[in-house]
């Protein structure tokens, strides 16, 4: 039979247990004098005899209490005993197997420049340096550093066999400048694992654009796409110049699922584009989500148009992955976003996404996303594969009352 002890839960239980002997012993203590000591009631045989009854079962509990306390303190310290055995004998163990350790990884870092086992380093803050390599046989990717102002975050280190990505690092602010672009999440391992999450933009000037999310393994999921714009939206005079919130990251490539495309960022308060949302990941099964696409500050802008929605991803076996939804516009002469178009599927395209709405003054809706285009099975179309929906068109809202810009055209089918 298989027992397993963690030493340290051992000696906490010790702890534990020796406060709560203290806890007795205090309030046994407290109430000693009290119930041993009783006086009589009276002077009359009677009474006397009563509180001498009473004082006896006190002594006897307190002579009882004595040895309970001493059996306690044995057990406390066969406790602590055990802990701090278990505790060497781990020591003594993991002695040896380190240093058998620090031999192979030194020998894999000098011919490959990556250890064996063991997690990568993660990127200083505000360094925008790269996170470190897993071990090729075990280990996690270091996170990538965030930039310093108006610089790229860096990317995620690389998993091993197993273990995960590392994050992208998050791309740095500016107070007047263009936001940082956020750093690539770090590919997966060979066999399992879930790839980084891309970093975000900055925060000022023009935003940053999302980082890419990490490729994943056979199994795993891929990364989500960074997310530009909640960390790249546009500063508040930053549409004069052109400049709006950044694109959302690419959804990385999955073997089970590729991950979503990341939003884009909002766009200023008085001008700009908001971004494009990144698009779905190349899957192997089911394509990855577009992003949906920045409007501007959450609440409208006065002009600018919102971003396209990203492209839903390609499935070579299944569905394709549905399109994101276009970002609404500014509040006076602002095109809403066109929908993203669905992904590529064996089986079904994605559905189209929908437009982004107008503004509230001559304002067009975006055109809603075309549908995936997709296959027929090798039955001959005995089970033919549809293609996605598109998007509606987003509302238009001009003063006259006039209609929404047109939905997006159905996805085409293939035979083979």
């Amino acid at each position: 039979m298989e027992v397993l002890v963690a030493p340290e839960f051992v000696v906490a239980a010790a702890g534990e247990v020796a406060a709560l002997g203290a806890t007795l012993d205090e309030a046994n203590a407290a109430v000693a004098a009290q119930t041993t000591e009783i006086a009589a009631a009276a002077g009359d045989e009677v009474s006397v005899g009563i509180a001498a009854l009473f004082s006896a079962h006190a002594q006897a509990y307190q002579n009882l209490s004595v040895q309970v306390g001493a059996f306690h303190r044995k057990f406390t310290q066969a406790l602590e005993g055990a802990g701090g055995a278990y505790a060497a004998a781990e020591a003594a163990n993991a002695g040896p197997l380190q240093q058998l350790l620090a031999v192979i990884n030194a020998q894999s870092v000098a011919l490959t420049e990556r250890p064996l086992i063991g997690n990568g380093a993660s990127g200083a803050p505000g360094s925008g340096a790269d996170g470190g390599a897993g071990g090729w046989l075990l280990g996690n990717g270091g996170a990538g550093g965030s930039g310093a102002p108006g610089q790229r975050g860096g990317n995620g280190g690389a998993a091993g066999l197993l273990g995960v990505g590392g994050a992208g690092g998050a791309g740095g602010g500016s107070t007047s400048g263009n936001g940082g672009a956020g750093g690539v999440g770090g590919a997966v391992g060979w066999l399992w694992g879930n790839g980084g999450v891309g970093g975000a933009g900055g925060l000022f000037g023009a935003g940053g654009h999302g980082g890419v999310g990490g490729s994943n393994s056979i199994f795993a999921t891929g990364g989500i796409g960074g997310a530009g714009g909640a960390g790249g939206s546009g500063g508040p005079l930053a549409g004069f110049f052109g400049a709006g919130g950044g694109d959302g990251g690419t959804g990385g490539l999955g073997s089970a699922a590729g991950g979503a495309g990341g939003a884009g960022g909002n766009a200023g308060l008085l001008g700009g584009p908001g971004g494009s949302g990144g698009a779905g990941g190349y899957s192997g099964l089911a394509g990855g989500t577009g992003g949906h696409a920045g409007g501007l500050l959450g609440v409208p802008g006065l002009f600018g148009s919102g971003g396209a929605g990203g492209a839903g991803g390609q499935s070579d076996f299944t569905f394709g992955g549905a399109g994101g939804v276009g970002g609404d516009g500014g509040l006076l002469f602002s095109t809403g976003g066109a929908g993203g178009q669905g992904g590529f599927g064996l089986s079904s395209g994605g559905p189209g996404g929908a437009g982004g709405n107008g503004g509230l003054l001559f304002s067009d809706g975006g055109v809603g996303g075309a549908g995936g285009e997709s296959w027929f099975d090798t039955f001959g179309g005995v089970f033919p594969a549809a293609g996605g929906d598109g998007g509606g068109g987003g509302q238009r809202r001009p003063v006259d009352r006039q209609r929404g810009c047109r939905r997006g055209r159905r996805g085409r089918l293939h035979r083979w």
